[in-house]
Formats: structure tokens, C-alpha cells, sequence
């Protein structure tokens, strides 16, 4: 005997199931800040017991959406980006949107390219972690109305007006600062980001913002551009080994930034921290077991990419615009790179 074909629950059985209209359901299940956390937890028990699934891309055409978001990411190569893609991999779970990204370094967005993808009808908004985003690209949104559904992360376009989900970029250097003056440096130097970067800027005032309270020395030599790359860090041991008054200790912009300029510095005869005390910035996984494992400045990453997302979503559905987001706490990590000076 042929066994009958299950039923396939529809919209209707999970009303009946919840006690509420259809209406409702939809609104709990494509809108769920509009309804109460009570009405909400019903709905979705009910789709639980009846086995209903959303038909995506039914729905996709009937609201008119494309079901995806796009994150920019300026280089998927970087080990920084991976505990930011998981923080909005996490946010966007349990969403009905897919997340989609593109790497804006290997692959750049030519004109028009970022409105084209909201009219063209394949995403419904963006985070961008590219600061370097032309302002072109950015007014062309805005005057196609999808301005309000960007979103930047950790990097931001100057004045332009979008939220931005940050760490306390200042407040990481005040605290690598005062770490390596409360050890008894007062020689520091300063290894920067790319000239023109937001993060850049920001370090250095909060190095210079510490420095200048503590009354430390100040030589121009002593801050070295880098961009927050290996080769950088290891072209600043260069210069520093070069010096006739070398710093005792030296704060980097990014943690791969340190590592190249501990390489260097070894390779010149230096051990660090005996002869030269190394911070860096970002706590990437590889910090914890470089040697000497590396005193760092810790940003939560998957925080980061978390609120992004959650930010985005209630964009989306509609949700009330909140005002300027406050910058992520950072907290110093303290490792074996840094000693009193000898």
C-alpha cells in the first residue's frame, strides 16, 4: 500500500496553532521587531510543531527584496577579517538574508557598481569594512535612496553620513601608551597605518593625546609610517636599527605590523623584550603564539561584526534609525613582548 504524502504545512496551520491571523504570523516572521516577544515566541513555536517553511523566494518577489546582503571586505586575505565575518555570519543567522561577500582590493567596484547592485535588484543593503570606498559611489546611493541601507565597520568615509560600528580606536592607544609608561619607558615610538586611513588617524591622536599628558619625549623620527602590513613593521626595524637614538619601546598599528618589526629587529640583533618592548593592535589569533607572544590592544571582533548586523536588520525592516553608534570598548592584553626597559 502506497504511503499517503505528507501534508505540507501552510501559513494558515501556523495561525491556527499560534491563535493569531496570518497577518500576524507574516509580520512575526518577516518583520519580528513589529510584533510582541510573546506574540513572536508563539508564532515560532507553532512553525515549529507544524514543520512550515517559508517559501524565500516566493516571498523575495512578493515584497520585492533580493534576500541577500553584500559585505565589502578591502582584503579577505588579512587574518583580522575572519572573527568580523564571523560576528556578521552569527548576526545574520536565524535572518531570512543571505550574506554575500566581495573583496574590494582583488576585485574593485567600478562606478556605479554598489547602487547597480541594489537596483539591479540582487541585494538589500551592505556593510562595508572598506573606508576607502569612493564618495561617488556613496552619493550615487544616497540619490538612489539606499543610503540608509549601508552600514561601515571599522573603517568609515569621512563625512559621510552613515552609522558606523567601531572600536575605541583612541582609547586602545591611550592604553598602549600608559602600559608601556607604567613599565618606565619614555622613549616611544610609533609605527602608523596608511597615510589617509581613518584608523590611522585615530591611533595616532590617541598616541600623541597619551603622550602629551604623560609629558613624554617627542622625536619626529620616532613616528614611522607603516600600513599595517608585515613588510611595513619590518621596514621600521630598519629604520630604528638605523637610529643614533633608538626608542626602548615601540607601539605598532596592527598586530601584523608588530610581527614584521619583531622579525627585524631579531634580525639586527635585538631581542625583544630585553632590548626593545613591542605593542601591537587587534588580537589576532596568531598574537597569543608568536614569540614572544605579543602585548596587544584586543578589539571583539565578533562583536563587532555582531552589532553590525543587528544594525542593518533593523534597518531593514524598518525599525527606528538610531543615532550615532558608541565605539566598542578595547582592553589591553598583556603578554610576554613587553618588559621594563634594561
Amino acid at each position: 500500500m502506497r504511503k499517503q504524502a505528507q501534508k505540507t504545512a501552510t501559513i494558515q496551520d501556523v495561525a491556527r496553532a499560534a491563535r493569531v491571523s496570518t497577518a500576524t504570523v507574516s509580520r512575526a516572521l518577516s518583520a519580528p521587531g513589529k510584533v510582541s516577544e510573546t506574540t513572536r515566541e508563539a508564532v515560532m513555536d507553532a512553525v515549529r510543531a507544524t514543520g512550515y517553511r517559508v517559501n524565500q523566494a516566493a516571498r523575495n518577489l512578493r515584497m520585492q527584496r533580493a534576500g541577500a546582503v553584500l559585505v565589502l571586505v578591502p582584503n579577505l586575505g588579512k587574518p583580522f577579517y575572519s572573527g568580523i565575518l564571523a560576528g556578521i555570519s552569527e548576526g545574520f543567522a536565524g535572518s531570512d538574508y543571505a550574506v554575500l561577500i566581495t573583496d574590494t582590493e582583488t576585485d574593485p567596484l567600478s562606478d556605479g557598481a554598489l547602487a547597480g547592485y541594489f537596483l539591479d535588484g540582487r541585494i538589500d543593503g551592505a556593510i562595508s569594512l572598506d573606508g576607502g570606498l569612493p564618495r561617488s559611489a556613496l552619493a550615487q546611493c544616497a540619490a538612489q535612496g539606499v543610503g540608509d541601507r549601508i552600514v561601515f565597520l571599522c573603517e568609515w568615509v569621512e563625512g559621510a553620513e552613515f552609522p558606523v560600528i567601531a572600536a575605541d580606536n583612541v582609547q586602545g592607544a591611550r592604553l598602549a601608551i600608559r602600559h608601556l609608561h607604567g613599565l618606565g619607558h619614555r622613549r616611544i615610538a610609533h609605527v602608523t597605518g596608511p597615510e589617509g586611513n581613518v584608523l590611522t588617524a585615530a591611533r595616532r591622536a590617541g598616541m600623541l593625546d597619551e603622550r602629551a599628558r604623560l609629558g613624554l619625549p617627542a622625536r619626529e623620527e620616532w613616528i614611522i609610517r607603516g600600513d599595517f602590513s608585515l613588510e611595513s613593521g619590518h621596514e621600521a626595524a630598519a629604520r630604528i636599527l638605523a637610529m643614533s637614538e633608538r626608542p626602548t619601546a615601540v607601539f605598532c598599528s596592527a598586530d601584523m605590523v608588530a610581527f614584521g618589526l619583531i622579525a627585524g629587529l631579531r634580525a639586527g640583533g635585538l631581542d625583544v623584550p630585553r632590548d626593545i618592548s613591542v605593542v601591537g593592535f587587534d588580537d589576532i589569533e596568531m598574537s597569543e603564539y608568536y614569540v614572544p607572544a605579543l602585548t596587544t590592544i584586543r578589539q571583539d571582533r565578533q562583536r563587532l561584526g555582531r552589532r553590525a548586523s543587528e544594525v542593518l536588520l533593523a534597518r531593514l525592516s524598518g525599525g527606528a534609525r538610531p543615532g550615532p553608534e558608541p565605539p566598542i570598548p578595547v582592553e589591553i592584553v598583556l603578554r610576554a613582548s613587553t618588559a621594563p626597559p634594561r
